[in-house]
């Protein structure tokens, strides 16, 4: 390998690459240093300043210095990428805080708070502390809202002198006050905050129909709210779908209300009353549904809060309802004889649902569904990452006439180079495909395989660490294959350098 990485270095000085290089050809290899399994951390870092960012934070696998380093980025770019790439999904508290903190703009910490907020791990008590003075009041008002404000605080804004902070309070914190507090609110000289007292107290005291006709947007509250019952009448008779659809998931419904709704001439409203979760199965059985098996489909709240609980999975695992049934098939840990029942389910979305999320899959079925699925964005690593996926006596398949099945057998211990070799010519580009991945690969196929007429192929070809070197630095000074070229784990980290320098 060391004279491999000589030769490299120095072809690499010949042609002069580096800051030299085109624009495009740049981006291609910094895209593609950003998928580079052997970057140094100091090689990533340094792609945030290239305006790589989009690329490098799209991974959900960065270091810590990494994403310290994109937290503290002078420039606001890459701040903002973060807050929204899946990296931010691993934030601590701190880490968000210092997100937040570190923008000069309010506008700009209002968009970071906002974000902090729906990743859910909070924020530090200094930050809360800080964040509470805050000069811009929207800073103040989204604090306002979220949940884990220490009560002092929240305390603090319900006097805030802005309407919308009170408000904003107000509706977060209701449940938390004692009846000073409460009392000081409903007399509150502001609308807004008297809107919000109205609306925190619904379940006391129902939404009338006149407060419901002066708010705008009152068609949000329709789910979640408590509201008179002659406003419900006459929102059962709404002439909008969307509306009477919401309408069927609030849980404050009276059951004949509930009646009402399954009668419902629209599609959507009846299946919304399908799956409350007080119906017993008979009276959701009479609910005239028609689940289109081909549409996405995300689990039901109230039956993932239930997925600890083996007696109510065992249950709704044998409801008739298909959505009950893939709820539970989410769940990470079921009973075996769920898991035995729903791997049997004749919904084949149930089936990958359960591939997907539950550690106790079965491995033949598990099998089955890597025939006709290979992974989401969400789950990139299921049926086939999966710990239950079958390791052994896969040789069988090596002749099979479904590709999918076929290239298994190159994941069995006893399989050889020389069939690594006979799928790297297979008829079906996904088989070659997984062949190219294989590191037993020759390099004389690797070469062949650039030529491939399928582009993945190609790409992966060129990603291979048994590329002759002198191949490698063709396929990097070539726009068209730079980018793959550069994701190659046997570039040198000295390449790597070059390629990222920015000036003489």
């Amino acid at each position: 390998m060391g004279t491999d990485v000589r030769r490299f270095d120095d072809r690499w000085l010949d042609r002069g690459w580096g800051p030299d290089a085109g624009p495009r050809l740049r981006q291609a290899w910094f895209q593609g240093l950003s998928f580079n399994a052997a970057a140094p951390d100091r090689i990533r870092i340094r792609l945030l300043d290239l305006d790589a960012a989009p690329y490098l934070l799209a991974r959900r696998d960065l270091s810590p210095a990494v994403v310290d380093a994109a937290v503290d980025h002078p420039d606001r770019r890459v701040r903002g990428r973060l807050a929204e790439a899946p990296a931010s999904l691993g934030l601590s508290a701190a880490q968000w805080s210092r997100l937040v903190l570190g923008e000069s703009s309010g506008a700009r910490r209002e968009l970071m708070l906002q974000a902090a907020a729906m990743a859910g791990p909070g924020l530090t008590r200094e930050a809360y502390g800080t964040l509470a003075a805050d000069p811009f009041g929207p800073v103040r008002e989204e604090l306002a809202r979220m949940p884990a404000l220490p009560l002092p605080l929240r305390l603090a804004l319900l006097a805030d002198p802005l309407p919308r902070v009170r408000a904003a309070a107000c509706e977060a914190g209701w449940r938390d006050l004692d009846e000073g507090p409460r009392a000081r609110l409903i007399a509150d000289p502001a609308p807004a905050v008297r809107t919000a007292v109205t609306l925190a107290r619904h379940e006391e005291v129902p939404l009338t129909a006149e407060f419901y006709d002066a708010e705008r947007g009152a068609g949000r509250l329709v789910e979640g709210h408590r509201l008179e019952r002659d406003l419900v009448l006459r929102l059962c008779a709404d002439a909008d779908p969307w509306l009477r659809r919401n309408l069927a998931r609030n849980p404050y419904l009276a059951p004949d209300l509930v009646d009402v709704l399954a009668a419902d001439p629209e599609d959507d409203v009846r299946l919304a009353v399908s799956t409350r979760p007080e119906l017993t199965e008979e009276r959701r059985a009479a609910v005239r549904v028609d689940i289109d098996p081909r549409t996405m489909r995300r689990p039901v709240a109230w039956v993932v809060a239930l997925h600890e609980d083996e007696e109510a999975m065992r249950r709704l695992a044998a409801s008739p309802h298909l959505l009950l049934r893939s709820s539970v098939a989410t769940a990470r840990r079921l009973p075996p004889d769920v898991v035995e029942r729903l791997a049997r389910d004749e919904d084949r979305v149930v089936r990958l649902f359960l591939a997907e999320r539950c550690d106790d899959a079965p491995a033949d079925m598990l099998l089955e569904v890597w025939q006709w699925w290979n992974g989401s964005y969400s789950t990139p690593d299921r049926p086939y990452g999966h710990p239950n996926f079958p390791r052994r006596d896969l040789l069988r398949h090596a002749d099979d006439p479904h590709p999918r099945l076929r290239q298994l057998a190159l994941d069995d211990p006893d399989s050889t180079p020389g069939l690594v070799e006979r799928f790297s010519g297979d008829e079906d580009a996904e088989v070659r495909l997984r062949a190219a991945t294989d590191p037993r690969l020759s390099p004389d196929s690797v070469v062949r395989m650039l030529d491939d007429p399928d582009s993945g192929v190609r790409a992966m070809a060129a990603r291979h660490p048994r590329v002759p070197v002198p191949v490698l630095v063709a396929l990097l000074g070539d726009e068209g294959t730079a980018g793959a070229a550069a994701r190659n784990p046997l570039l040198p980290v000295a390449v790597m350098e070059r390629m990222t320098v920015t000036g003489p």
